[in-house]
């Protein structure tokens, strides 16, 4: 069988992540690297891909991948705000596409995007770390089932020592990362709650503190959404204790997990623990990605997802803004700003920075303390 050719878009810390992914599927070929220049992605190249892979071809800027070499999918790992403009141009030269989180960073780019992926007939999934895992997996589908009764309230938070961490790095430049610590490793969480709920946000109120800095350091969220469900959630970008605990709370039971990476999960039921046997499988949004292309799986993400996402941060910033609720569909559409004016065409391919803080990359592997 031949291998899918995926090349990947943007040479930073996430694309080396999602570059130890794929060097471990046999069925995959990492078939090409862009960057903004070859001398980037010819680092990455070295650091990531071996002996095995050091004839595999560079280019600078998207256009120039595509106009060199023949794939079948690509991973785009850029700065947020380019990924709109780069989303659209893969599924115009016919790739199936895996998006690094967020999807966009506008809700009008959101559903232009959402719309591409249907003409096309694309995959196209975002890279959340938890959709795919089994301790998410179980808990949506109690959710659907009502097997704990009706879901009520969901509470939680991530802390990161996020602000330190991306001082200088493009993560705190607005015309790049569209927002601050909500936008980026705040995204895991948010999307966490909204990928289970499953309904859109209809309603918003946040507090926002930039710490003196350009973006959001730290919020505090409540949200209701269109089902009935509401939730309260705090990120934060100060805190030098990475955790990302979340607890589902139903009319009758509670599931505590791990909202960042999906590692743990405990489960109340009538005030009784419940121990659920997990399946043991590859939860990497990579893996999802490659066996939904090859028809082997049904994609865990989609650009719904990424639509939901998209309006809940608009309006967590817009309700930051005005001191008011604010309600998606309510909210003022403006132009969507463009990525700085820093690599126009060449910002097809700016790399996600390697000095991204070090917990960023990946939800942190140990659990917080098990609630009582």
């Amino acid at each position: 069988m031949a291998k899918l050719r995926v090349g990947i878009i943007g040479c930073g810390g996430m694309g080396g992540a999602h570059a130890q992914r794929l060097v471990g599927m046999k069925e995959v070929k990492i078939a090409a690297l862009c960057d903004l220049t070859e001398d980037i992605a010819g680092a990455f190249r070295a650091r990531h891909l071996g002996e095995a892979g050091k004839n595999t071809p560079l280019y600078a800027g998207s256009a120039n991948l595509y106009a060199g070499t023949k794939l079948d999918a690509v991973i785009i790992a850029t700065p947020h705000t380019t990924h709109f403009e780069l989303g659209m141009e893969a599924l115009d030269q016919g790739m199936h596409v895996l998006m690094e989180k967020p999807m966009v960073t506008s809700a009008p780019h959101a559903y232009t995007l959402a719309a591409k992926v249907k003409e096309t007939g694309k995959v196209f999934t975002i890279g959340y770390n938890t959709p795919c895992t089994p301790a998410f997996g179980y808990l949506r589908e109690k959710i659907r089932s009502n097997a704990f009764g009706k879901l009520e309230l969901v509470t939680g938070y991530l802390s990161q020592w996020w602000m330190k961490g991306t001082i200088g790095a493009w993560r705190q430049d607005p015309a790049l990362s569209g927002g601050g610590q909500a936008y980026d490793s705040g995204a895991h969480l948010l999307n966490s709650v909204v990928w289970s709920v499953e309904s859109r946000p209809a309603e918003v109120f946040a507090f926002v503190d930039n710490h003196g800095t350009r973006v959001d350091i730290n919020s505090v969220i409540s949200i209701r959404f269109a089902n009935g469900v509401m939730a309260s959630l705090c990120i934060s970008g100060n805190c030098p204790a990475s955790a990302g605990p979340l607890s589902f709370l139903f009319e009758n039971g509670r599931v505590d997990i791990d909202g960042w990476g999906g590692s743990y999960l405990d489960v109340v039921v009538k005030g009784e623990p419940e121990n659920p046997e997990l399946p043991k499988i590859d939860g990497t949004p990579d893996r999802n990605f490659v066996d939904t292309v090859l028809g082997r799986a049904e994609a865990k993400t989609s650009p719904l997802n990424g639509i939901f996402h998209t309006e809940l941060m608009d309006a967590i910033y817009a309700a930051a803004a005005s001191g008011q609720p604010a309600k998606p569909g309510a909210i003022p559409v403006k132009a969507p700003a463009k990525a700085a004016k820093a690599p126009a065409k060449a910002a097809k391919a700016p790399a996600k920075a390697a000095k991204a803080p070090a917990k960023a990359a990946k939800a942190p592997v140990k659990r917080a303390a098990k609630k009582a």
